[in-house]
């Protein structure tokens, strides 16, 4: 009589499988994985747990005395909140505030006890909100009340003013979703030249329909931002498309880990350092710095200005995108050129 051998599934062939499952490819993206969780958490809350505004530029206009004393006793302020200077008068501190030269001013009256603070919460709620806080706090010292006027204020379906970070993550989020798809429906098959000029040109064309799709939903629809649907649509495209070229150039270079890096770049890195829940002055120095550099940071920025301040000061930020975008495409081709080179190398090695 014959019996079939059981098999206790802790043992052998069990242990087979794992050993078969857990190849060291598996555990190094595992590992990755987990550095990501780990670096996402200290990312967040490293940048966000704390917010203090720390050299805010900020404008002073007074009678040249008063205005020194002023500006003396702003830059003395505990943890050097303000970066204070002097300012002709009121019409020009609300032109820099309108292209973004500085985030508030204080209009000294002279002739009575009631001063002027300047703010613009369309560039950050909560911005606005703790010049208004500290403004106070200081003239209140002096004896002196304060009134604030908003020269850009948000708008009323625009809660704390992140309605144009969240319009900046959502682009974000399809472009480097819809590079990664494109990147791994072959089974991650490394792009030759016209794989990657095709993979491009769907990117191109997602980044047209997506970036027309949130301006509208964002604006007509939602009404949660002001500012011109073509001018939004095109820095939709543009966003969308920088961040999923430079995830195809990543996944050119390093395989499904540049899937990886890219969400470390802008998910990880981008998002907390980008200005939107708290401003660029109210961010630790690392995150204040990186910000402005990468697309969420950029995008955000250009958005804002759109919205609230005419389209003032976006050179620098679309400069940015840009770069982004060009150096996508241009690394995402030569990857694959570079790939097809080493290929075509190795086929009379091959054959011999």
């Amino acid at each position: 009589m014959s019996h079939t051998p059981v098999t206790d599934r802790r043992s052998g062939p069990f242990l087979g499988e794992v050993k078969d499952a857990v190849t060291p490819r598996a555990t190094l993206l595992v590992l990755g994985v987990i550095a990501l969780q780990l670096l996402f958490i200290a990312s967040y809350v490293g940048a966000l747990h704390d917010p203090k505004p720390k050299d805010v530029p900020f404008g002073v206009v007074a009678p040249p005395a008063a205005a020194e004393r002023t500006v003396d006793r702003l830059e003395r302020l505990p943890g050097s909140p303000l970066d204070p200077r002097t300012v002709a008068d009121a019409a020009s501190a609300r032109r820099q505030i309108e292209n973004r030269e500085i985030d508030g001013a204080l209009v000294v009256d002279p002739s009575g006890r009631t001063d002027t603070l300047l703010v613009a919460s369309g560039g950050g709620t909560v911005l606005a909100t703790t010049l208004e806080g500290l403004v106070t706090k200081v003239e209140r010292a002096e004896g002196r009340t304060v009134r604030t006027v908003d020269v850009a204020p948000a708008a009323a379906d625009d809660f704390d003013g992140l309605s144009s970070f969240y319009l900046v993550v959502g682009w974000c989020v399809g472009g480097y979703l819809c590079a990664s798809i494109l990147a791994i429906s072959t089974g991650a098959r490394p792009a030759n030249p016209r794989r990657a000029a095709i993979r491009l040109i769907v990117m191109a064309l997602v980044s047209i329909v997506g970036g027309l799709g949130g301006a509208v939903i964002i604006g007509p629809v939602l009404g949660a931002l002001p500012g011109g649907v073509v001018d939004l649509w095109g820095l939709g495209a543009l966003i969308t498309f920088a961040v999923g070229a430079a995830t195809l150039a990543l996944q050119g270079v390093f395989g499904i880990v540049g899937i990886g890096l890219a969400i470390l770049l802008v998910v990880i890195a981008g998002n907390p350092s980008a200005g939107g829940a708290f401003p660029l002055p109210m961010l630790p120095p690392f995150w204040k710095e990186i910000g402005p550099w990468l697309p969420p940071g950029a995008g955000t920025w250009a958005a804002r200005s759109i919205a609230y301040f005419k389209g003032n000061d976006t050179t620098v930020s679309l400069l940015v995108l840009w770069a982004w975008a060009v150096a996508g495409t241009v690394i995402t081709i030569l990857a694959s050129a570079l790939r097809r080179g080493r290929q075509e190398a190795e086929l009379p090695t091959r054959a011999g």
